[in-house]
């Protein structure tokens, strides 16, 4: 019996244009002796700079220097450079949703930052209590580095940050001098409803820092992400730099690709990624029932689900693996490991039938675990 995975984000195989992308890398090597036998610079390649600043302009409407984006190794390295600018020595803060991607809390415990934690609701990073917290840390006298957020198809919960939270935010992080980041990585992976404009186009204040990535539309192998800021936040995060630049050759074959059909990719790849949505809600409510509580995510990639009080998720994570089905526990998700009784599943690369039968495995595995419980 093999494995189906809902662990981890990754994309859609299926929807990845491998042969127009291979037409394009053809036509491009053939003009790249130069540029491949130089530095390509800490800001990276100057198409793929304008599309994304032009990608920026169409959705949140507002007009976007491609001077102030630099091209990044994947929307981690974008994480690191921030934190490494605005949060620079060990012990110092970043406030941040209590739970949160896990990368980013990798990232940030390995640099010693310490993270204050905000809780999270059906409507994201919950800002009355954020206020309590900056309010409480100047009391303190200690000032943040930053707040880091991801107001839109949060990892893990999918949820959205509505337009007054987000407005409140930003007030927030004037009133105490905040720098603000923003990690918008999924953005574009999106199946219903109204998006919230981005927080850098609702205030023009140079305090906001815009991360962005190609992996969720793309393909996360390319390793392709972006940071936005404006100066003088630009040059501390440029001066953070030191590998010379990110991968010129990769930048110019996407760059090429998706030049002329950006929004048309994006379209493609999220019309067979809500069929998996779907497919995923519906066999989830046929095989848990009324058991769980189920988000519906409007965008993204994950599902979030809350178990019944009587059942542990690591227990479940291993009755499951005997089933042959894999998952994401809830506490690798939290910034202090301990999650309750939570779950995420990922459900961009299983098939729709792998997605169905990883879905009656997960019910059956369920019903042991409770089963187990009650003995």
């Amino acid at each position: 019996m093999s494995m189906i995975s809902f662990a981890t984000g990754n994309t859609n195989p299926e929807t990845f244009p491998s042969d127009a992308f291979a037409d394009a890398a053809s036509v491009v090597l053939r003009g790249m002796a130069t540029a491949l036998n130089t530095y390509p610079g800490k800001l990276g390649h100057e198409g793929l700079r304008r599309l994304m600043a032009q990608r920026e302009e169409t959705r949140e409407s507002v007009a976007v220097d491609p001077d102030h984006i630099l091209i990044t190794n994947g929307s981690m390295q974008a994480v690191t450079l921030a934190a490494e600018a605005f949060a620079p020595n060990r012990g110092d803060i970043v406030v941040l949703e209590e739970y949160c991607y896990v990368g980013s809390i990798r990232a940030f415990n390995a640099m010693g930052l310490e993270m204050v934690g905000v809780p999270v609701d059906e409507h994201g990073m919950r800002t009355d209590v954020l206020g309590q917290v900056l309010d409480r840390l100047a009391r303190e006298g200690r000032k943040p580095g930053f707040i880091y957020t991801l107001a839109t198809y949060q990892n893990p919960t999918g949820a959205v940050m509505p337009l007054d939270r987000r407005r409140e935010l930003i007030a927030l992080a004037q009133r105490h001098d905040c720098v603000v980041v923003e990690d918008n990585c999924y953005g574009d992976v999106h199946y219903e409803g109204e998006v919230p404009r981005a927080l850098y186009a609702l205030d023009p204040d140079p305090r906001q820092v815009y991360l962005g990535s190609l992996s969720k539309i793309f393909a996360p192998g390319v390793r392709l992400g972006y940071l936005m800021a404006r100066p003088p936040l630009l040059e501390r995060i440029l001066a953070r730099r030191n590998d010379a630049g990110p991968n010129t050759l990769a930048a110019a074959i996407t760059h090429a690709y998706l030049h002329d059909k950006l929004w048309q990719h994006i379209a493609m790849a999220n019309a067979a990624l809500k069929v998996k949505r779907d497919t995923l809600l519906d066999a989830l409510n046929r095989h848990l029932g009324n058991a769980c509580s189920v988000t519906r995510p409007a965008g993204g990639l994950f599902v979030w689900i809350r178990l019944p009080d009587d059942v542990d998720p690591g227990r479940l994570k291993e009755i499951a693996a005997g089933h042959g089905v894999d998952f994401a526990h809830g506490s690798d998700f939290h910034i202090r490991n301990d999650a309750g009784p939570y779950i995420r599943l990922a459900f961009g690369y299983p098939t729709v039938a792998e997605i169905e039968t990883g879905c009656e495995r997960l019910g059956a595995a369920l019903r042991e675990a409770r089963g187990s419980a009650s003995r």
